[in-house]
């Protein structure tokens, strides 16, 4: 490992991290949107993992998760990051309208906002991924307001990490974000609308079957056949179960009719795109086309011609 990091903070992700599977690849110093210190972990499979097969995790430099109230989601946040690093992109996720992104550049954790609003922000940015290069992106500012984030036990990137993605991709599917080849950072709205307290459990979808399984076909499609190259993703993730209200337990019951059907090919909880699934191609490539149309922002023509009376 190298680091120039040495505190009872790296010790002690070293050690959860091992319980899990994972390296700790490198432990360096960092800061927050407010430079203060962070500490900010690569994460990976093995000593070698290359740079693609990595994920980061930025904390509070001073950050005690070795409690019982927060103990256990760091210790299933390693758990579902062992999962995610074996997608050939486990920075990739796939939205319901049918956008293949990735998500970078985050800086944790929270902060609060400069604006004087009463809410704490995430930065990061959100990358077009349909395997051509595209430049087309989103800065965001994810935004939490001080009553969800009571909710959350500590402001810190295991204990958010997911709903903020979550919420980002269901501001895309609002089309209320643009992707652009440069422009500003555009707001993504986390409240507590997401939020069910009676349920304890976030909501971001009210999907019905038919839209699940059109969402496993999609990511199949673009992470495994597209940007991963014929090579299997993850298809139980929470994360996605989460998104989709449902749980991972449908998601594997999808992915086998799936595979009766021909369209996917199932090992336990990863599946590969097969030559039927990549068949579809047009009709996913057009899906994407509409939802990036989705996200234009559209203009009253009588207020362009400066037929109003404002």
């Amino acid at each position: 490992m190298t680091t120039t990091l040495n505190t009872s903070l790296t010790a002690a992700i070293e050690a959860a991290s091992r319980h899990a599977g994972l390296s700790v690849l490198s432990a360096e110093p960092g800061t927050d949107f407010h430079g203060k210190p962070t500490a900010i972990f690569r994460l990976g499979l093995s000593d070698t993992a290359a740079a693609e097969h990595t994920l980061q995790l930025q904390l509070s430099e001073g950050f005690d998760f070795d409690k019982p109230e927060l103990l256990p989601a760091i210790t299933q946040h390693f758990a579902e990051e062992a999962k995610r690093l074996q997608n050939p992109r486990p920075d990739c996720y796939v939205t319901l309208e049918g956008l293949p992104i990735s998500f970078g550049e985050l800086v944790w954790p929270f902060h609060r906002s400069t604006s004087g609003s009463d809410t704490y922000i995430v930065h990061g940015v959100v990358r077009l991924e349909d395997g051509t290069g595209t430049p087309l992106h989103a800065k965001i500012a994810a935004s939490m307001t001080v009553t969800f984030a009571e909710i959350v036990p500590a402001p810190e990137q295991p204990y958010a990490e997911s709903f903020i993605y979550n919420a980002v991709r269901k501001t895309l599917d609002q089309g209320q974000l643009e992707l652009l080849k440069s422009g500003n950072r555009q707001p993504v709205p986390v409240t507590t609308r997401y939020y069910s307290r009676w349920q304890k459990k976030f909501f971001f979808a009210d999907t019905d079957q038919q839209q699940r399984r059109e969402y496993l076909a999609l990511k199949v499609y673009w992470l495994s056949g597209v940007l991963g190259g014929g090579q299997p993703v993850w298809i139980a993730d929470p994360r996605d179960a989460q998104y989709l209200n449902t749980t991972t337990d449908e998601l594997i019951k999808m992915a086998s009719d799936y595979t009766n059907e021909g369209l996917l090919s199932l090992d336990g909880e990863f599946a590969t795109a097969t030559a039927a699934l990549m068949a579809r191609g047009e009709a996913y490539h057009a899906k994407l086309a509409a939802a990036l149309q989705l996200t234009k922002p559209t203009f009253n023509e009588e207020m362009r011609h400066g037929h109003t009376n404002m």
